[in-house]
């Protein structure tokens, strides 16, 4: 993993621990959404190919 990844996973991390509840439930959606495409949330908030997905977080 290089620090790009690293940095993300910390971006990720730090949405997830300071979210709301309401943020919250939107982080789990997209989780669920990753999930059913075979991936994880964190795998796709990483790769720089599925960039765009962090829009809907």
């Amino acid at each position: 993993m290089n620090a790009e990844e690293r940095r993300r996973l910390q971006e990720l991390d730090d949405l997830v621990l300071g979210a709301s509840g309401d943020d919250l439930r939107r982080v789990q959606d997209a989780d669920r959404r990753t999930q059913l495409e075979g991936q994880s949330l964190y795998e796709t908030y990483v790769d720089p190919a599925l960039a765009v997905r962090r829009l809907t977080l």
